[in-house]
Formats: C-alpha cells, sequence, structure tokens
C-alpha cells in the first residue's frame, strides 16, 4: 500500500511540474512576435568571427538600429518607413564609418538574401526581404539581423537572445525558472518525507 501511495504521489508531481514548465513555456513563447508580411529588416555582416571584428558588428548594430527606430518608431506606413529610410541613407552610411574608423563597409537597400533561422521553437524561412545590408570589410563572419519597421530591433534573432536594454528581463526570466524548479524539489522532499522514504 506504501508504494502505491507513493507512486500516485510520483505521478502528481511530475505531472504538475510538467503542467508548470508548459505554462513557463508557453508565456515566454507569447513575448516574441511573428514577423509580419510588410516588413524591412538591417542586417549586419561582420568582417570574421574573430571576438573583436564581432565586437565592431555589435556596435554598428546598437548605433544604427538605435538611430533607424527613432525615425520609424511611430509610423504606421511600410511606405513612409521606406521613404525615410531611403532618404536618410547617407546618415546610416555615416554612423557606419564613424563606429568602423578605417575599415572598408558598405550599406545596401534593397531585396537581400538571408538564411532560414530557427529562433524560439520558430522557423524564419530564409529568402529575399526587403532589407538594409550593412557588410563590414570582407563580410565573411557571423551575421545579425533584427527587424526596423515595425521595430523589432530589441529582439536579436541571429542567435536567440534579447539585446539592448531587455537583458534584465531575460535574467529575471531565468531566476524565476530557478526558483520553479526549486519548489518542485521541495514538492518531492515533502512527500518522501511523509512515507519515510
Amino acid at each position: 500500500m506504501k508504494y502505491i501511495l507513493m507512486g500516485i504521489a510520483l505521478v502528481l508531481v511530475i505531472q504538475f511540474v510538467y503542467m508548470e514548465s508548459s505554462v513557463v513555456s508557453q508565456s515566454n513563447s507569447d513575448e516574441y512576435q511573428v514577423i509580419p508580411d510588410e516588413a524591412i529588416r538591417l542586417r549586419i555582416l561582420a568582417n570574421s568571427n574573430s571576438d573583436k571584428d564581432q565586437e565592431l558588428k555589435r556596435e554598428v548594430r546598437d548605433r544604427v538600429s538605435e538611430e533607424i527606430t527613432e525615425w520609424v518608431e511611430d509610423l504606421t506606413s511600410i511606405n513612409e518607413a521606406r521613404e525615410i529610410i531611403h532618404n536618410n541613407l547617407d546618415q546610416i552610411e555615416t554612423i557606419v564609418a564613424e563606429t568602423v574608423g578605417d575599415q572598408t563597409f558598405s550599406v545596401d537597400y534593397g531585396e537581400v538574401e538571408f538564411p532560414d533561422k530557427v529562433y524560439d521553437n520558430l522557423v524564419y524561412p530564409g529568402g529575399e526581404y526587403e532589407a538594409i545590408l550593412i557588410s563590414i570589410g570582407e563580410a565573411e563572419g557571423d551575421n545579425w539581423w533584427c527587424v526596423l519597421f515595425p521595430p523589432l530591433c530589441f529582439v536579436d534573432f541571429s542567435n536567440g537572445a534579447t539585446v539592448l536594454d531587455h537583458d534584465d528581463e531575460k535574467q529575471e526570466e531565468q531566476e524565476e525558472e530557478e526558483e520553479e524548479v526549486e519548489v518542485s524539489f521541495f514538492l518531492w522532499d515533502w512527500i518522501k518525507g511523509i512515507f519515510n522514504v
């Protein structure tokens, strides 16, 4: 009888833990937005995968996406966003030039090839998309991309991490998940204590 009750308790604990993890997983995935059909992306190709070149890519990312997001954050029309970006390409080139120093680069706006990307259990299919493409040096390093319009550049689609000012939210989510695991182990210890296992 003791082992039957232990088995039932174990099943209840497993079910509780599974339900909790499902809710956390679902609530986390709801935070990420799907890219709309009418969108303008930003893709940045680093010179290489060296730490220095990847850091330079991130500096360009931060400065360019911050500037463009200010231009388009209140817009509701993709045509307005296109016009603003097209009219300010020289300003984007200036920002990139100031950031990369003597490194060669190019800034292009039009149809840009993107690879397939899996991000938070969602697949973003590869293909040609309207985008600003910034190529630094040989452009042979890992790329970074986001959606400029509508502004989704707080999400780093390249590696599944939040960027800019959203790092604190990610850390809070991780701490909440760790706390839930501790609660689950507490329940198991409590049940074991009842049956003196």
